[in-house]
């Protein structure tokens, strides 16, 4: 689906993305994994076309992105973010289908479609009619998966997409849109820096450090054949931190 080749992006002078060549492939869910800054959310930008290579090429299905075909291809691209990226004054409703109202889709076909996504997100109908504000993080986030799933785009971008959830919360959004995931079987890039989240999610997980790729594999790989000592430390330290968020 996408592919970055030789791909370089920098910030003052300091690389974020330090020429890395990565394929997506269709399918699969390949979760972007590491430290803060070491260049996750660069690669979405970079994706989505938010952000031009400094060097290097990003294309989608063989085709490279440019001005003249990164909104048709922007289409078919579904994006959540941390906080859902919610309009606060549209209701959940106004949000899910605001896209398809601009592409002036017929309201029949809208209805339909919302009411799949209502049953595959499994949210209440009622909550769509409130405003964000009036929903908590996890209906917001399933408000937000909707708008993104609307267009039933062929690649699903998540940038840690339940960071700013509490640990209940957050584990039974995980567990759906797990389910979720395996149902739909699209292509799907998220970013995390939990480990335990991007075992429970990925098909394919990269482990990235100031702005490279160290590892590219599947958890296992990571936790039993690594590639680098930082695997280890990044594994250790995340150990750690589950133990010490596990003391009461």
């Amino acid at each position: 689906m996408f592919r970055l080749d030789c791909v370089t992006k920098s910030y003052s002078g300091k690389p974020a993305i330090d020429g890395i060549t990565l394929d997506i492939r269709p399918g699969e869910t390949t979760v972007l994994i590491g430290p803060s800054g070491c260049g996750k959310t660069t690669i979405f930008g970079l994706m989505t076309g938010l952000l031009k290579p400094d060097s290097g090429t990003v294309s989608f299905e063989d085709t490279i992105l440019d001005a003249n075909n990164i909104y048709s291809i922007r289409r078919r691209l579904g994006y959540v973010i941390q906080d859902g990226g919610l309009f606060l004054h549209l209701t959940g409703r106004e949000n899910v289908r605001l896209m398809a109202k601009y592409l002036k889709w017929p309201a029949a076909r809208i209805n339909e479609r919302i009411a799949d996504l209502i049953t595959l997100t499994r949210l209440s109908p009622e909550m769509l009619e409130r405003y964000p504000i009036e929903m908590s993080g996890g209906q917001r986030q399933r408000v937000s998966l909707m708008r993104a799933l609307m267009l039933d785009p062929d690649v699903l971008l998540l940038d840690e997409p339940l960071g700013a959830l509490d640990p209940m919360v957050r584990a039974e959004v995980q567990d759906e849109l797990a389910a979720i995931f395996q149902r739909l079987r699209k292509t799907v890039v998220l970013v995390t820096h939990d480990l335990n989240e991007a075992a429970l999610f990925a098909d394919r997980l990269l482990l990235m450090r100031n702005g490279r790729i160290i590892q590219d594999g599947s958890t296992a790989d990571l936790f039993e054949r690594p590639t680098d000592p930082f695997v280890t430390q990044f594994i250790g330290a995340q150990q750690k931190r589950a133990l010490i968020g596990a003391i009461p």
